[in-house]
């Protein structure tokens, strides 16, 4: 005994360390262990039970792959045709508001990550960053997304900023007529005015590095909202009065005439809407539940995808986004007809964990993931994938 503890005093002991995330489970574990609780559930947290949250993650459990064989996948292509615009993968990166409280990169640096991965994101409204200082972070034009209120004239003038900074289309969200309830936050004194208690503000301390990386950079104003002299509550709080629940159709085709580009309306999950969609000049719809964010207990978005696809599939642009953690998931949508999909808490836990670096990361590993799945599958082209690569789990034929 004697002489086996003098051995096991010689083996150095080494302290565990932490490894580069493989995947985008991995990023938002690195991401949770970084952020604060209250910033955590935020960005990962959904509306009520979040039953809608965990249900767009099950329906991509709910179909299998079909692989065909003897086929010559030596070389795959993951582009396709966005709007008439070409991006190197299937991806495009959501809208995300608030981002700058994840890393003071913010839409900045979800920009960049984008666009060195050959595609584009989609530029919040309610960024850290104005919609200028993101246009000049890249090179190729991103998206901006719209939160349409019901002031015309200041609406216009979002639109306007937009279009004379290049902005390539523009994404129109319309499911927001009033904030979801979203208990994470309300348990945690993340609303307007704030109600940190000492339990919230001691998690903060422990976290060095998060608030540290704040306190230096100060992107917490949401910066195309901002008047002079604004913190953080007051942009925040202006943008929540804008909030317009008399939102209608009129106010889409006014939309329409206004920019000049493609436009796409977000949050559609009904085929009847995504067709009135489109009679008022959209070019594309997102099928989306604004990620399990607002109406709790609303059909998954890749539930939606096929009717709205059979509905507008020949004659618009189908995106959507929700619960897309594996190439795999992006492989299943584009088979049930989506032209590419929307990631948005995927690139954040990124950028929570290493900023620009982070998100472009994630989207490699995510175009990894796809590159594999689609040579596996024996599709080795990202725009012939189609309804015969895929069947409902557990289906025999």
């Amino acid at each position: 005994m004697t002489r086996a503890r003098d051995l096991l005093a010689r083996v150095p002991v080494q302290l565990p360390t932490r490894r580069t995330p493989v995947n985008v489970a991995e990023y938002r574990l690195a991401a949770k262990r970084r952020l604060p609780k209250v910033i955590w559930d935020y960005v990962d947290g959904g509306a009520e039970d979040e039953q809608t949250v965990a249900q767009n993650r099950a329906a991509f459990g709910r179909w299998a792959l079909r692989p065909k064989i003897l086929v010559d996948v030596s070389k795959t292509d993951l582009s396709v045709t966005v709007c008439g615009q070409d991006v190197a993968l299937p991806i495009l990166v959501a809208p995300t508001g608030l981002s700058g409280l994840t890393h003071h990169e913010g839409d900045w640096g979800l920009a960049r990550a984008a666009e060195a991965n050959g595609t584009r994101a989609i530029v919040s409204t309610a960024s850290n960053y104005s919609i200028e200082e993101v246009a000049r972070a890249t090179t190729e034009p991103p998206w901006f997304q719209l939160y349409p209120w019901g002031d015309r004239d200041f609406t216009a003038t979002f639109i306007d900023r937009a279009q004379r900074a290049g902005y390539s289309a523009m994404v129109v969200t319309v499911d927001v007529p009033i904030h979801g309830n979203r208990e994470r936050d309300a348990r945690n004194g993340m609303i307007v005015p704030p109600k940190f208690r000492t339990k919230q503000i001691v998690d903060v301390a422990t976290r060095p590095r998060w608030w540290i990386d704040l306190a230096r950079h100060q992107r917490t104003v949401l910066a195309n909202l901002a008047a002079p002299g604004d913190g953080t509550v007051q942009s925040v709080s202006r943008h929540n009065r804008l909030i317009n629940p008399a939102l209608d159709w009129d106010e889409l085709r006014w939309m329409r005439d206004v920019w000049k580009g493609p436009l796409l309306v977000k949050g559609v999950l009904d085929p009847g809407d995504a067709a009135r969609c489109v009679e008022a000049g959209a070019d594309g719809v997102v099928v989306s539940n604004h990620g399990g964010r607002q109406l709790d207990g609303a059909v998954a978005s890749l539930d939606a995808l096929p009717p709205i696809v059979a509905e507008i599939g020949d004659r618009a642009t189908v995106l959507i986004d929700g619960g897309i953690r594996r190439g795999s998931d992006v492989v299943k949508a584009l088979a049930l007809g989506a032209d590419a999909v929307l990631v948005g808490r995927a690139t954040l836990y990124g950028l929570a964990v290493d900023g620009e670096a982070g998100a472009s990361a994630v989207l490699g590993i995510l175009r990894t993931e796809i590159e594999r799945a689609l040579t596996l599958l024996g599709c080795p082209n990202a725009r012939d994938v189609d309804a015969s690569y895929i069947v409902p789990a557990g289906a025999t034929s």
